[in-house]
């Protein structure tokens, strides 16, 4: 009997710990009836906040069909020259990806140790011709990314992070925020943390007067209220901070009373720490000091978080008469297994079309990088819900299950498409990956009462094309 029992409780265990793998992805915050779109449409940004190094803009309303449906915040970053976007952080991951510029990014992963020290540098500033040495107790950092154009950077849910722009050009990036990740345990509200900076009455004076303009009642960064906002110092007690960092109260309320620059300030001198340049220099000397690895870091504190979709060598989809796709998911880049987050971004030739196809396991915002198309979705029901001319700097959605089909204009069409799942899987409707390769003649010719060569036809004329078709038409 004891022995029955213990072959029971083993199976049990074994039954419970079967569950809870299979459901480690947890639900999301919304529901299905959030999703019930009649219409869909392409967004430009519809509000701005505008600093002194430069402004973010944003697309969607927090009341929006598609946000309430996708969990997702788009919006666009430019960053002046020598400018800094402040230390910040969220509760939801956040893809970037860099439409334009090129500077550094610091991504603050909890618990790993600053592995950069400056004090066994030589450092190098842009605009001098010998290096600058110093002193051995000067500094200690994490790992610090060097971005160009064409890179996704993945932010982890809660990593701090900053942005700075050490060239002479603006930054401009692409976000989007997955609020309704499982890693959000608050609402579908777009929140963020400042560690440093804030955000004013002086700023949202400046988005209401944009607001008065456009005709827009209501702002979709929320109210006064929820977009005011100082810094997470700033709600402290300053004697206790200063008692916590061992620090003159005089310093403590330095960091409380930033909130009247902003989130994007200007540098009066350029920054100066180590780069990534030097990162191979870095590893010579921790090996030579004898540095031993604790496991921890070589996982998660030592993760790519930066990867380029600009190599045409890494492409996932080459068609040389249509055009080309380069996807990033958990297997090109691991950290996004966590995010469970993925991108991907095509080119298309002109009047080359993308296959009708939808995602099986996720939601997609696409960012028309330039050129223009006729795009059209078409929902659950069979109903087209988009049917639109984009071009440059528009956002629009297509969400799980709704098939979607593109077809490229005379200049050709680029765009990123950013997609809420790691290992995003499409189900073509024509093409050799095709539904209808799979099926039997006979299937297709009694579903569409076509004869047998129609039915042939559908299924082999694109036999040497999947994904990207080129042009078979005169436009």
């Amino acid at each position: 009997m004891v022995a029955t029992k213990l072959i029971l409780g083993f199976f049990l265990c074994l039954l419970l710990g079967t569950t809870v793998l299979a459901t480690t992805r947890s639900p999301r915050l919304s529901g299905p009836e959030f999703c019930n779109l009649r219409n869909l449409t392409t967004f430009q940004p519809t509000q701005r906040l505008e600093f002194e190094g430069g402004f973010i803009e944003s697309y969607w309303n927090v009341n929006d069909e598609e946000y309430q449906c996708l969990g997702t915040y788009p919006s666009r970053m430019t960053l002046q020259p020598n400018s800094l976007f402040l230390p910040n952080f969220q509760p939801f991951p956040r893809l970037l990806f860099i439409e334009q510029g090129e500077g550094l990014v610091g991504i603050q992963l909890p618990g790993c140790a600053e592995t950069f020290d400056t004090g066994v540098q030589q450092i190098w500033h842009q605009h001098e011709q010998q290096p600058r040495r110093m002193d051995a107790s000067a500094d200690s950092h994490q790992k610090v990314h060097r971005f160009r154009e064409g890179d996704i950077i993945a932010i982890p849910a809660g990593a701090v992070h900053w942005t700075y722009n050490d060239r002479n050009q603006q930054v401009v990036a692409v976000i989007v925020d997955d609020v309704n990740n499982p890693a959000n345990q608050l609402d579908l509200q777009a929140k963020i943390s400042f560690l440093a900076g804030g955000i004013s009455r002086k700023h949202i004076q400046g988005l209401q007067n944009i607001q008065r303009q456009q005709g827009r009642k209501r702002s979709p960064f929320g109210g006064q209220e929820e977009l005011a906002k100082g810094n997470v110092y700033s709600g402290f007690d300053t004697e206790l901070l200063a008692e916590a960092f061992n620090c003159d109260p005089y310093i403590v309320r330095a960091l409380q009373e930033s909130s009247n620059r902003g989130v994007i300030v200007q540098v009066q001198q350029q920054m100066e720490f180590v780069t990534p340049d030097e990162e191979q220099e870095q590893m010579r000397q921790r090996r030579s000091r004898g540095g031993a690895s604790n496991g921890v870091e070589e996982t998660m504190c030592s993760a790519k978080l930066v990867f380029n979709l600009d190599n045409q060598r890494e492409a996932d989809v080459f068609n040389r008469q249509a055009g080309k796709i380069n996807m990033v998911n958990e297997h090109k880049l691991p950290i996004l297994s966590l995010m469970d987050l993925s991108a991907e971004k095509g080119h298309l030739q002109p009047n080359a079309l993308v296959s009708p196809h939808w995602t099986v396991n996720s939601h997609t915002v696409v960012y028309v990088l330039s050129g223009d198309a006729q795009v059209q979705v078409v929902s659950n029901n069979g109903k087209a819900v988009l049917n639109e001319q984009v071009s440059r700097g528009e956002i629009f959605s297509v969400p799980q299950f709704f098939a979607t089909t593109a077809r490229a204009g005379q200049n050709g069409l680029e765009w990123v498409a950013f997609k809420t799942n790691r290992a995003p899987l499409k189900s073509p409707l024509a093409g050799y990956t095709s539904v209808f390769r799979a099926m039997p003649l006979e299937v297709i010719s009694y579903s569409y009462q076509v004869s047998p060569s129609q039915a042939q036809s559908l299924k082999l004329n694109r036999e040497t094309e999947s994904i990207l078709f080129s042009p078979q038409r005169q436009y």
